[in-house]
């Protein structure tokens, strides 16, 4: 990732007001989730770099076909003027970059995840009028076009290739070695898809113990979601512990172990004990 400094704590603290109150919405925009999510990341997105962003994403679609047909037509369509035209796809390598899980990174490199690469091609496809939606299959995230009775699933990360036959069997048996069951293929939520996105950096800073700030911040902006994995709460007091923070880190983790004590009692006071050993680390 080009080297950046991270948003100042007032921006910070803003980007996260209004990350909390888009989740919350009726309908939240997936969009502006992932650009607030970039923001968070990169300091040197500013609210131009955001819209510049969002006029990528209108761009894009004033130039799909008008209104091409049923589900094939629009997934055709997409491939051809996404993949094929704009080059946008995934390789093994953009599974190690940060950027690759950043939206406005994306479309600058027009390189991604396959989550990223399909939040490109839903939120173009979504302007231009398509029945699309995604498709969170287990370690691959695709796009589904239509109805399920006349679905049609395509492939972002492999440019928009459209699936067929096996080929969605294939990709979730080569992620799990399971077959594919019918409920893998239902429209993903947008806020499932924000926590997917947000476990997938996670993922990356775990992987590399000197980007815990990286960690901390996927984590608090996950805990802003209204539904998120109540252990989400423990991950943030360990991150905490671990940049330093020992007394807000044991707090943490003392909050949790009320929590959990409720159906956990040996696991609770395990987790009490490791509040205890962060107090004594500022000794």
């Amino acid at each position: 990732m080009r080297p950046t400094d991270p948003p100042s704590p007032e921006r910070a603290a803003e980007l996260r007001r209004r990350f909390a109150e888009e989740a919350r919405c009726e309908q939240p925009d997936l969009s502006t989730l992932c650009l607030l999510l970039g923001a968070e990341a990169d300091g040197g997105l500013d609210e131009a770099g955001i819209d510049a962003a969002q006029m990528a994403l209108d761009e894009l679609a004033g130039q799909v076909p008008f209104r091409p047909g049923g589900p094939m037509s629009w997934a055709t369509a997409l491939h051809h003027l996404l993949g094929a035209r704009a080059g946008f796809r995934g390789s093994p390598a953009d599974y190690q970059r940060l950027e690759s899980s950043l939206l406005h990174e994306v479309l600058r490199r027009r390189r991604g995840l396959p989550i990223l690469l399909s939040v490109v091609w839903m939120e173009v496809a979504r302007r231009a009028g398509a029945p699309v939606y995604g498709v969170a299959l287990p370690g691959h995230f695709v796009v589904g076009f239509g109805p399920q009775e006349q679905q049609v699933l395509a492939d972002p990360f492999d440019g928009g290739r459209v699936l067929g036959g096996g080929d969605a069997e294939l990709l979730v048996a080569g992620a799990t070695g399971a077959p594919l069951d019918p409920s893998m293929l239902t429209p993903a939520d947008p806020l499932d898809v924000v926590l997917r996105i947000l476990n997938n950096v996670r993922a990356w800073a775990a992987a590399r113990p000197e980007r815990s700030d990286v960690g901390l911040w996927a984590v608090e902006l996950s805990l802003l979601l209204p539904s998120h994995p109540a252990r989400l709460r423990y991950e943030r007091a360990q991150l905490l512990v671990q940049r330093g923070d020992f007394l807000t880190g044991a707090a943490e983790l003392d909050a949790y172990a009320e929590v959990v004590a409720a159906v956990d009692e040996p696991a609770a006071e395990r987790v009490r004990r490791q509040a205890d050993s962060a107090r004594a680390m500022l000794n």
